[in-house]
């Protein structure tokens, strides 16, 4: 467990990150939905995403400082994240594809269906790999923690640009 504790500074920045990320969308969203002749729709295919997508590195953040006696019980938890958060995904998608405010290009199916789905996947295969090739998986999981920190990052601005600078020049 002691290579566990050579990342905490990694996951103290980054859940740090995490946690002030999602206060900031709450309060630009807020900005947003209060700006005249404004309304917030395709949220929970396009905004709501980016939240989770903060609050899962958030709670990998956690669970990689968390004083653990053991791997296994991190494991168990890593892959779980990664199922879910595989399952989450394949819900954005379909939300997505429902939706019909918003024709999705090339870019948002990459930041809003490939990159998650990778990320996610990523933590399946780093708890599968973790008894084995310990060293490596922590930095899976690292990796894993910052592309959902950067896509949720891509996200936020692009629905703030999209509804700010889009929507509010068309009305």
């Amino acid at each position: 467990m002691t290579a566990l504790a050579e990342w905490q500074n990694f996951y103290v920045i980054a859940g740090s990150s995490a946690g002030a990320l999602i206060g900031l969308q709450f309060v630009v969203m807020a900005l947003v939905a209060n700006m005249p002749g404004t309304q917030l729709q395709g949220g929970e295919a396009f905004i709501t995403p980016a939240i989770v997508h903060f609050a899962t590195a958030l709670l990998l953040a956690g669970m990689m400082t968390a004083p653990w006696h053991g791997i296994a019980p991190l494991v168990v938890l890593l892959a779980l994240v990664g199922a879910v958060g595989i399952l989450y995904a394949v819900s954005v998608v379909v939300r997505v594809r429902r939706q019909t405010v918003y024709r999705p290009g090339f870019e948002d199916w990459l930041f809003h269906a490939v990159l998650p789905l990778l990320a996610y996947a990523g933590l399946i295969v780093v708890a599968s790999a973790a008894f084995s090739f310990g060293r490596a998986a922590l930095f899976g999981v690292g990796g894993a923690t910052l592309l959902l920190l950067f896509i949720g990052i891509h996200n936020a601005w692009d629905n703030v640009a999209y509804h700010v600078f889009i929507k509010k020049h068309q009305q």
